[in-house]
């Protein structure tokens, strides 16, 4: 059978054997008018006060928005929500719109014309977050391991705050969106490595679909509140990126409400584990490199078998990227099983070590392939293995295994996450 993955703008075809069985996430309808239906979330919210009662004279509004990995239609959504607060009285020179870049870098003037739009760019203060800044980040707390909990001052001091996210499953916090505009989206380094550190990310509670108990998220969702009322502003997107749902309001009640929502076409159900499992980063921009990769190889990872062999598509424009943290650490040991007791060295610590630290426990239970546009030399150095035709390598393996092998395949990656029943 013929199976487009999604892979960079477009999409990759392979061939995979008739028996394989497909897992997207279920239909959902975009949304008949999604303007229409955003200004009536707003004055309409889940368990708060409408958005125009928060919007005081004078008052200062910053939005958070995702960065450029992310797949959120800014270009549709702040043009109305921006429309919406001049309405109520909030003019240009009242509005930040700040980039909860995380750890990741910060995007360039011509990426933020692309991801807001120029005549947003042009018009409003647009500023990236700096994980690294300490001068520009204002403390709430320490975090459950007693570092300051850093969050940025723009956010911090705003006297509205309004989150803008999308909601996905998170392959270690559960479900993305909510509080994550903040913490870690606009959290300082030390914040964050705190939050993602070992411990946390080696929870059996650190997964898909899990929110409460979850130790990641709950500190996420603790700092955040500290820093006070946020108005939060959430999607749900199909595989077309249409709009399918908003979840405005309380950052609590509204989130809930919306990861309810996405489960319930995210989540798929499969009645037994599998031998090969095939699978993408749901093309751009979540696979412009293999920092994010990660993502999809967990979403196979739900569904495997010990010992058996996940192929992930990525196209990775950006690399890995080259000279990252993440990069940097990959090169400094030859084996994932060298890399994990790196990690559980006492004391060790790594910027983003949390992506290559699930990389590594899902290569202690499947051999993990890529095809991307990276040069093979690159590939192995992040301690994977090249593979140039996924149709091909996927015959092979099942001829190797025998007639009674099961092959999954899941074109849209973490957009859908399996689980055996």
């Amino acid at each position: 059978m013929k199976v487009a993955l999604a892979y960079g703008q477009g999409h990759l075809e392979v061939d995979l054997p008739d028996s394989t069985t497909v897992v997207r996430p279920r239909p959902q309808p975009g949304l008949p008018d999604e303007r229409a239906a955003l200004l009536e979330a707003l004055d309409a919210p889940i368990g708060c006060a409408p958005l125009r009662a928060w919007l005081k004279p004078g008052a200062k509004v910053c939005i958070i928005f995702p960065d450029i990995t992310r797949a959120m239609p800014n270009t549709r959504v702040l043009p109305w929500l921006l429309e919406y607060l001049h309405r109520h009285g909030v003019r240009d020179e009242q509005v930040l719109l700040l980039n909860s870049t995380g750890t990741h870098r910060p995007n360039t003037p011509e990426e933020l014309d692309v991801m807001l739009g120029k005549a947003i760019t042009a018009r409003y203060r647009v500023l990236n977050h700096y994980c690294e800044h300490e001068e520009d980040l204002v403390p709430f707390g320490t975090t459950r391991t007693g570092v300051p909990a850093l969050i940025n001052r723009h956010a911090a001091e705003a006297d509205v705050r309004i989150l803008t996210g999308f909601i996905e499953p998170h392959f270690f916090a559960g479900f993305s969106g909510g509080p994550k505009a903040l913490m870690p989206g606009v959290a300082g380094l030390k914040t964050i490595m705190s939050n993602h550190g070992a411990a946390n990310i080696g929870s059996p509670k650190a997964t898909f679909g899990i929110n409460e108990g979850n130790p990641i998220w709950d500190e996420m969702l603790e700092i955040s509140l500290r820093v006070g009322p946020s108005f939060l502003l959430n999607v749900s997107l199909n595989e077309e990126k249409q709009i399918t749902g908003w979840f405005a309001g309380d950052l609590v009640q509204a989130h809930r409400r919306g990861r309810e929502f996405v489960r319930a076409s995210a989540m798929q159900r499969v009645d037994a584990s599998f031998d090969i499992v095939v699978t993408t980063n749901s093309g751009y921009p979540l696979d412009m490199n293999l920092y994010q990769g990660v993502k999809g190889m967990s979403a196979a990872a739900t569904i495997i078998k010990p010992g058996s062999t996940i192929i992930l598509a990525a196209e990775c424009s950006e690399g890995l990227p080259a000279q990252s943290p993440f990069d940097r650490l990959l090169r400094t040991v030859k084996s994932p099983q060298e890399l994990l007791a790196r990690i559980a060295t006492p004391g060790f610590a790594w910027p983003e070590q949390w992506q290559s630290h699930i990389q590594a426990l899902i290569q202690s239970r499947a051999r993990v392939l890529l095809h991307s546009a990276l040069p093979d030399e690159t590939v192995r150095a992040a301690l994977l293995e090249p593979c140039a035709d996924i149709g091909a390598t996927v015959r092979a393996e099942v001829a190797r295994l025998g007639p009674g092998a099961r092959v999954a395949a899941l074109p849209w990656g973490p957009l859908t996450i399996p689980y055996v029943a």
